[in-house]
């Protein structure tokens, strides 16, 4: 079975055409699959339309998490409750087609992950994002790979699919809920000896970005510089230590 994750918060105006398009994809190339949608903290009708389509097709299940948590804690949430062998990522808002997914699905053979790339040769970006933000992409994905050691030009695409074996074992650690959830995921992958294999995809985003980019680039330093030192063996020597003084001047 194919599992299908979609994070969702307050996503009324889209999430029932993503789902339509989803569904009858799927059940047209005959696979065995489910949608688990996760509305995090949604105040518009977002889980009410998931219901509807629910009730509609038994493909569709909805999670809900009451307090909006971020991407990252919502995807976690549909890891533990997906029941597939192939469990797979993508956005609300139809960016990346059912049939781009599927064809990540189809290219895992052996590896543990395939995730969608929209810089490799061969991608094809449908909606050309503006200079400021490819200029700010490209400085955050080179940040990520210096800090990190990740081989991948574009981790924060949102199409990703990967062996449920594999997600199994690093689910329990995974603590990051923001934008940087996607880093942590494909790091602890990798310090898991998983292969995880990045191909070129078909990427069109659905309206304008509200992305405030004197906000968020700031943030989005900060949060991986917090995910580096989170993740660095010296923060729990450091801690292990600190923690042990007190014992011994008793």
């Amino acid at each position: 079975m194919i599992s299908i994750i979609i994070p969702a918060c307050n996503a009324e105006r889209i999430i029932a055409t993503t789902l339509d398009d989803y569904i009858r994809y799927f059940v047209k190339e005959n696979q065995d699959f489910e949608i688990v949608v996760v509305a995090n903290g949604c105040v518009d009708r977002t889980s009410e339309i998931i219901d509807e389509c629910a009730s509609r097709s038994p493909n569709v299940k909805l999670k809900h998490i009451i307090s909006s948590t971020g991407k990252g804690r919502a995807v976690i949430e549909g890891f533990k409750n997906a029941r597939g062998d192939v469990i797979s990522i993508v956005d609300v808002d139809g960016s990346t087609s059912p049939e781009e997914l599927h064809k990540l699905i189809k290219e895992l053979g052996d590896d543990d992950g395939v995730i969608a790339s929209r810089w490799l040769p061969g991608s094809r970006v449908i909606v050309k994002q503006t200079l400021a933000r490819r200029i700010a992409s490209r400085g955050f994905n080179l940040l990520v790979r210096l800090m990190f050691g990740l081989p991948f030009v574009d981790t924060q695409c949102g199409a990703k699919a990967f062996k449920k074996r594999a997600i199994d074992e690093v689910v329990p650690s995974l603590k990051t809920s923001d934008f940087a959830f996607d880093i942590e995921l494909l790091y602890r992958l990798s310090k898991n000896g998983c292969k995880v294999r990045e191909i070129p995809t078909v990427w069109g985003e659905k309206g304008e970005s509200t992305l405030n980019l004197k906000k968020v680039i700031p943030a989005m330093f900060l949060t991986v510089m917090i995910l580096r030192m989170s993740l660095s063996p010296f923060t729990w020597i450091l801690k292990n230590r600190f923690c042990t003084l007190p014992t011994k001047l008793r």
